[in-house]
């Protein structure tokens, strides 16, 4: 087995690997939209009362393209990916967070399990994703 943390990205919070090679599959870590610098993509503006606004389109864009860069560390691309779990903080986002899935993965279709949860380790964070993706050797 191997495994990887990639220095370009947000360092895990925890131990752990962003993504982790057991045979011919690939398993990357819960990912946010959190930024190497700590900073959260959809989590930058705040109004003039303010509420920061938060947008799952955007949050959800960065998690899977952060996703895609993490598996090109591998030599992997999204169409490797046979299995997503999403977490949601919220299921009214579900609708957003599904349009944005579907510019990625229209074609994959990989399988899918999402749910909501209480919470995640931001209160910025909208959404968390963690993939499987295969390749033969």
């Amino acid at each position: 087995m191997s495994e990887n943390i990639l220095k370009d990205k947000a360092t895990p919070r925890g131990t752990y690997s962003h993504i982790r090679q057991a045979g011919d599959f690939y398993f990357v870590s819960g990912t946010s939209s959190r930024r190497k610098d700590n900073t959260i993509a959809g989590a930058n503006q705040v109004d003039k009362m303010g509420t920061m606004n938060l947008d799952i389109r955007e949050q959800t864009r960065t998690v899977i393209t952060n996703i895609e860069d993490i598996l090109k560390s591998k030599d992997l691309n999204l169409s490797h990916v046979v299995e997503v779990s999403s977490f949601l903080v919220n299921m009214n986002d579900f609708a957003g967070y599904n349009e944005v899935f579907k510019e990625f993965f229209q074609e994959i279709k990989p399988s899918r399990t999402t749910v909501a949860v209480h919470q995640l380790p931001h209160p910025h964070l909208l959404v968390e994703i963690k993939v499987v993706a295969y390749k033969k050797s």
